[in-house]
C-alpha cells in the first residue's frame, strides 16, 4: 500500500492494521520475553552468589580431591 492514503474505504485491505485491532493481545510475546529474561538473569545471579560460598567452594575441592586421589 505504498503511497496510499488511508481513509474508510480501504482501511480493511490493511491486513496488518486490521490484525492488530482484532487481536488485543498483539505485542504481547515482547512483554513475554522480558520476563522469561529476567527470570532467567535472577536464577543466574543466585547461582554465581550460591558459587561464590566459601563452602561450596570447599565441598566442590573436596569432592575433586576424592576423584583425583581414587585414582
Amino acid at each position: 500500500m505504498k503511497g496510499t492514503v488511508m481513509n474508510a474505504e480501504n482501511i480493511e485491505e490493511n491486513t496488518e492494521l486490521t490484525a492488530s485491532l482484532e487481536d488485543p493481545e498483539a505485542g504481547m510475546a515482547t512483554a513475554e520475553y522480558a520476563i522469561g529474561t529476567v527470570a532467567a538473569t535472577s536464577f543466574a545471579g543466585l547461582l554465581v552468589w550460591i558459587l561464590d560460598q566459601p563452602w561450596v567452594k570447599e565441598a566442590i575441592e573436596n569432592i575433586f580431591q576424592a576423584i583425583f586421589n581414587f585414582f
